[in-house]
């Protein structure tokens, strides 16, 4: 290196890495590489915005700088705010967290190279921050300490490996938002439901053990459960709530995010025999807490527990119950290692692929072994012969199919008030053409679980292979409502009921929304095709072809041999015409009929 060929310079850099980067990369390397690909790309697109560059990106490390100290901190705090959102999205080990360091000190640039110790303090800064956190150098807060409205908490000076003097750091305290999409990709703000409506926080995990987060996972569950099934009550799904797990929040804000006046959050304790649970109830709107209590029992009282703390919301809400809803809402097993596995093999269930789908399914035979008259064991393991079946995840769809009928049959006739039974008997009797045999499945379900945002999207998804795309769309919107924080594939379908209706222009921002989501989870490219043939379609009725040609060119670039005939197998409506309004519109655009030999 010349004298004429570097300069010295003042920066501002900013320093970030994986945490557990190695890990995430053993579980599962292509899936890592996509996330890690779709967050990098955020990243850089962040530091542009902030006038920032990216000068290098080796592995899970990003190094930018910036001009100014004060664009780099808000840059690292708007970075660490959006992929916050995009890790909610995913299941939890599948998450990834950046640690980031900031620092203001001087380089050596040469070319679009810099070096020197500003850069090695910023790295040694950042290894001392949590995942999901910015920590700074002292030079940094004494430059913004005034200027920017946020908090800080000094972690002292620390000696760090090369640097001579002690560096001061500390810790950016953020006032992160939470923000939850929906379809019209505006920000949440519902207004009230007009009856006593709740969000049940994750509960948090106090013991020394992380192998009992599974625990407080499933009395939160079940919690939200017990309420769903009360029809004087709006209850968020699990499914919003969740986003929020070990995550610092706001009441007021969690309340706005989700349109709900009540929140009900605690925490667990289990240590050998005992258990230890608190639990408090608060207004969303003030602020104030409505109830509070701190059980300390055995486990052996662990579901007549959870029935109590059910009881007592409903008796703070003043909400009357009839005997129906009574003998519903506590309806469970009793046997605690059944109900373990049940907890977690949902939780393998919801990673939809072929390796914890069958981890589902040997827990779920576990239970059913456990506790033979535990009717939800039989219905999750129905459901993971259903994904089987439908993903192509199992060896003979055929055998899977037939299975998830049987089990889904059994599962109603053991207990004909379950709602999950009736929804399971729902989708296959769909899958059967037995139109409407799963639409009156499909509506008791609901009638018996009116909070439950997965049987209203089952009703709506039979809706419209039905025939009632304008019944769908109000039951898909229903279900949102009760699940801000929407599985993908709700606005699949949402989209598919708005172009069967022939309203197109909401039917593609619908799967502009879902190829976002996809996008946003890092999950396989093949899923955007159904979304790609969708907007094709839609361009093709609204005479673009050009767009709808693009769009046609992702489908055979994901899948060469995309025919109209995989199209016909993938969409089972009830009537062929409404099945010829999509193949004319595909075949306009392109789509062959059969493949080619």
């Amino acid at each position: 290196m010349t004298e004429e060929g570097f300069k010295r310079k003042l920066t501002a850099i900013l320093s970030a890495d994986v945490e557990g980067y190695s890990r995430l990369m053993g579980e599962d390397e292509d899936a890592t590489i996509r996330t890690l690909t779709a967050y990098r790309d955020l990243m850089s697109t962040l530091i542009q915005k902030h006038r920032g560059r990216v000068v290098d990106s080796p592995g899970d490390n990003l190094l930018a700088e910036f001009l100014s100290v004060v664009d780099a901190v808000r840059c690292a705090v708007e970075i660490q705010e959006e992929l916050r959102i995009r890790n909610a999205e995913l299941p939890e080990n599948r998450r990834m967290q950046f640690r980031i360091g900031i620092n203001l000190g001087d380089v050596v640039q040469e070319g679009e190279r810099i070096y020197g110790d500003g850069i090695n303090i910023a790295a040694r800064v950042e290894g001392l921050a949590e995942g999901g956190g910015i920590c700074i150098s002292g030079t940094v807060y004494d430059s913004i300490k005034n200027k920017l409205s946020l908090s800080y908490e000094s972690l002292g000076e620390h000696t760090v490996k090369n640097i001579k003097e002690p560096v001061r750091v500390y810790r950016v305290q953020m006032d992160l938002k939470v923000t939850v999409e929906i379809t019209s990709e505006e920000k949440l703000g519902f207004p009230l439901p007009d009856k006593p409506s709740i969000a049940v926080l994750p509960f948090v995990n106090m013991s020394s053990d992380s192998g009992q987060e599974y625990f407080a996972d499933g009395i939160t569950e079940n919690i939200i459960a017990c309420l769903s099934k009360i029809s004087e009550m709006f209850v968020i799904s699990r499914n919003s709530t969740f986003m929020y797990k070990r995550k610092p929040v706001k009441i007021q804000e969690v309340g706005r995010n989700l349109g709900v006046r009540y929140i009900l959050e605690g925490s667990v304790q289990k240590s050998g025999e005992r258990v230890r649970i608190t639990a408090q109830l608060i207004d969303a709107i003030t602020g104030h807490h409505l109830w509070a209590e701190r059980y300390d029992r055995s486990m052996e009282d662990f579901f007549d527990l959870q029935d109590e703390i059910t009881q007592e919301i409903v008796i703070a809400l003043q909400v009357e119950l009839t005997e129906g809803e009574r003998a519903r809402a506590y309806r469970t097993t009793k046997n605690l290692e059944a109900w373990a596995c049940i907890v977690q093999a949902l939780g393998c269930f919801r990673h939809f692929t072929r390796e914890d789908n069958a981890k589902a399914r040997n827990l779920a035979i576990r239970a059913t072994k456990l506790d033979p008259e535990y009717v939800l064991a039989w219905t999750a393991l129905g459901w993971t012969h259903v994904m089987d079946a439908g993903f192509g995840t199992g060896d003979s769809a055929t055998d899977h199919f037939k299975e998830a009928i049987t089990l889904a049959e059994k599962a109603v006739a053991m207990d004909d008030l379950n709602a999950e039974a009736r929804s399971l008997l729902s989708y296959v009797r769909l899958f059967q053409k037995k139109y409407d045999k799963a639409l009156l499945e499909g509506a008791k379900a609901v009638e018996l679980d009116p909070n439950n945002a997965y049987s209203h999207s089952i009703l709506a998804h039979t809706m419209l292979f039905s025939g009632d795309f304008d019944g769908a769309i109000k039951m898909f919107n229903k279900a949102m409502r009760l699940s801000p924080y929407c599985p993908d594939w709700n606005l699949l379908n949402l989209g598919n009921a708005y172009y069967m209706s022939e309203q197109y222009k909401e039917a593609i921002e619908a799967w502009k929304h879902y190829h976002m989501l996809i996008k946003r989870r890092g999950f396989s490219e093949r899923r955007f095709i159904i979304g790609h043939l969708g907007l094709a379609a839609c361009y093709v009725r609204l005479g673009q072809v050009d767009l709808a040609h693009k769009h046609l060119k992702e489908v055979f670039r994901l899948n060469p041999n995309f025919t109209l005939e995989n199209m016909r197998k993938l969409n089972p409506y009830r009537d062929p015409n409404h099945l010829r309004h999509i193949i004319i519109a595909l075949r306009k655009a392109g789509i062959p009929e059969k493949a080619s030999n």
